[in-house]
C-alpha cells in the first residue's frame, strides 16, 4: 500500500482542546471532578508525529487558570497555550482565528481543531477549519479513564455511539474514540483535501 503521506497534504496546523482532549479523559476538571493530570491515550505520540513533520500546533481552553494549570503538567514544554483571552466566548470562531495568528499560520486550508467539546468544534466549524470530534474522552460521555474501562462493553458502545451522533449532528467532520486514532484521521482529511473538498 503506498504511503499516502507522500501524495497528500500534510496539516497546515492543529488546535487542540486541553480539557477531554490532549488530558483529563471525560473533561471532568470544568465539573470540580478529581482526575489525575496524565495525556490521554495516544496524545504523546501524535503530539511528538507532529513534532517531526514541523506541523504548528497550540492548545485552547476556557477553563479557568487554576484548574487548566495543573492539566498542562503532563504536556510537552514546547506545545504552548492559544492566548485566547481578549477573543469572544465559544462558539464565536475568535479563539481559533487568534490561536492561528499567534502560530503564524498564513492560511486556513489545511488547518484541524480537535476536541470533545461541542462547543470548542462549534467554533472551529464557525472559523471554516476542519474539525475532529472525540466521542469516548470527551465532555460528551464524562467519564474518567478508569470509570469509562470498568463499564461493560455494550454500555461503552451505548454511550459511544450518542456521543458520536451528537458530534455528527454538530456538522464535525470526523469523529473519533480518542487521539490514539488521529493519525488516520488526520491521513483521511488529506485524502480529502487532495481530492479537493473542503470543511
Amino acid at each position: 500500500m503506498p504511503d499516502s503521506s507522500t501524495t497528500t497534504p500534510t496539516p497546515t496546523a492543529l488546535l487542540f482542546g486541553l480539557s477531554g482532549c490532549l488530558v483529563d479523559f471525560g473533561a471532568r476538571a470544568r465539573d470540580g471532578g478529581t482526575q489525575a493530570c496524565g495525556l490521554t491515550p495516544g496524545a504523546k505520540e501524535v503530539l511528538e508525529l507532529l513534532r517531526q513533520q514541523r506541523v504548528p500546533c497550540a492548545w485552547l481552553d476556557e477553563l479557568p487558570t487554576t484548574l487548566s494549570q495543573p492539566l498542562t503538567a503532563a504536556l510537552p514544554a514546547w506545545l504552548h497555550p492559544a492566548d485566547t483571552t481578549r477573543c469572544a466566548p465559544w462558539p464565536a470562531p475568535d479563539a481559533c482565528w487568534q490561536a492561528l495568528m499567534q502560530l503564524n499560520v498564513a492560511r486556513l486550508d489545511g488547518c484541524v481543531l480537535v476536541s470533545g467539546d461541542p462547543r470548542l468544534l462549534q467554533a472551529g466549524l464557525n472559523a471554516g477549519l476542519w474539525t475532529v470530534g472525540l466521542a469516548s474522552c470527551g465532555p460528551l460521555c464524562g467519564l474518567s479513564a478508569n470509570e469509562w474501562l470498568a463499564l461493560p462493553p455494550a454500555q461503552r458502545d451505548l454511550k459511544r455511539g450518542k456521543a458520536t451522533l451528537q458530534l455528527f449532528a454538530l456538522g464535525v467532520h470526523s469523529v473519533i474514540d480518542h487521539l490514539e486514532e488521529l493519525a488516520g484521521c488526520l491521513a483521511d482529511i488529506s485524502l480529502r483535501r487532495h481530492k479537493g473538498e473542503k470543511p
